[in-house]
């Protein structure tokens, strides 16, 4: 074996690998039954729209589909965006909106733009923990906002807590890990307040076209249409279309779509051509408005299925979960007494059931929280959630 002597940058020093990624490793074990990954139902994928869509390209615009494009993003997708936000009250130029690799590319522009070494970045508590991971590379300290069964708290966020922060992240639909979601009386608070505060508020809603219950509330970008502030908004095609694709797209003021263009310019020069174009041939006709209700109902199939197995199985079990009306996710809490990370392993080898630990989501590592879980319900059919939260329940009684 060949020895290399080489010195690594602090970032990739520091760097550590996703705990959810870590542990779908182990669940790829065909005797395991995974509510570990937060993968969207190959069902919901349009194949054959999406391979109708990448022949018509590369039948009429092939040399335009394989050439260079635009940091921006492909324009025909862009003015899509502008006039699917317009439908829905929201006043955007194509000068607001940026085409990126994937809502992941989004997180590491928006680190780049506002975090230095010991910047302060203000989270949920719990939050998404590839939002962490990416904001972790550009070594910020964090702020917590508390959450309750309605998600973040808007009085939560204090004087104190906003002092010098850069921004403060958050999931307002089916938020990932918890699924919750803000009502509207919160959403208009929390935009309120930030503009009160003068802090950039990041909005994350790769899930908000999943809703499958209730109706649907306005975004917090809309919102500052009409209280004010500074919002960024992040969308994706992951969720609705395909994630293999990695498109996603930032709507923000036009001065902060500059900039990110520029460090979008010095990471990737622009998100792939032909894929953006294939998804603006699949969508362009309204296709979304017959396909997104098939998936809505087979999310709410797979919820259903779930929530029956803990209503049947966790009787006399100390715990709680959350019901989303959208998305992907369950969160549990079980007495502090529970540390689900060090249950992780007899869950995996005596029961044959993974789940993820709600411990990574939490953002201050110096106060652990060790009693959550997070399930996700969408890619495991009826009867293995219904043996797996039965095998589940075993473990925890």
């Amino acid at each position: 074996m060949t020895t290399f002597n080489f010195s690594l940058s602090k970032r990739a020093s520091t760097a550590t690998s996703s705990v959810i990624r870590e542990i779908l490793k182990v669940t790829e074990r065909p005797d395991v039954i995974s509510f570990a990954g937060g993968l969207p139902s190959p069902e919901g994928f349009p194949v054959e729209k999406l391979r109708q869509a990448y022949d018509t390209v590369m039948s009429n615009h092939p040399k335009v589909a394989l050439q260079y494009g635009p940091t921006e993003g492909y324009r025909p997708l862009r003015e899509w965006v502008v006039s699917d936000f317009k439908a829905r009250g929201v006043d955007i130029t194509v000068d607001n909106v940026l085409v990126v690799s994937g809502s992941q590319q989004a997180l590491d522009l928006i680190g780049k733009l506002f975090i230095d070494e010991g910047s302060k970045v203000v989270l949920e508590s719990p939050s998404y923990l590839g939002a962490i991971q990416s904001f972790n590379q550009f070594g910020p300290t964090y702020a917590a906002v508390p959450t309750d069964e309605l998600g973040l708290v808007p009085e939560g966020l204090t004087d104190e807590i906003a002092k010098d922060a850069r921004f403060l992240y958050a999931l307002p639909n089916f938020q990932n890990p918890t699924g919750r979601t803000l009502n509207l009386e919160r959403r208009i608070a929390l935009v309120k307040r930030c503009a009160e505060l003068n802090l950039p508020l990041i909005e994350d809603d790769p899930y908000g076209e999943l809703r499958f219950e209730g109706e649907a509330l306005p975004g917090l970008f809309a919102l500052s249409q009409q209280y004010g502030g500074t919002v960024i908004r992040m969308g994706s095609f992951s969720k609705v279309l395909a994630p293999g694709m990695r498109i996603g797209f930032v709507i923000a003021p036009e001065a902060i779509i500059a900039k990110m263009v520029q460090l979008k310019q010095a990471t990737d020069l622009h998100t792939a051509s032909i894929t953006q174009m294939a998804v603006y041939e699949a969508v362009k006709d309204g296709f979304l408005t017959e396909h997104l209700p098939k998936v809505r109902e087979l999310y709410k199939r797979q919820c259903g299925y779930m929530l029956e197995a803990l209503e049947e199985n966790f009787k006399g079990i100390d715990v709680t979960w959350t019901h989303p009306s959208g998305g992907m996710f369950l969160w549990l809490t079980f007495n502090e007494s529970i540390n689900t990370t060090e249950l992780l392993p007899r869950a995996v080898d005596e029961q044959k059931v993974a789940y993820v630990p709600g411990q990574p989501f939490y953002p201050l590592a110096d106060k652990p929280v060790t009693n959550n879980l997070r399930l996700s319900f969408v890619t495991v059919p009826e009867d293995k959630i219904r043996t797996g939260i039965a095998n589940l329940a075993k473990l925890f009684k």
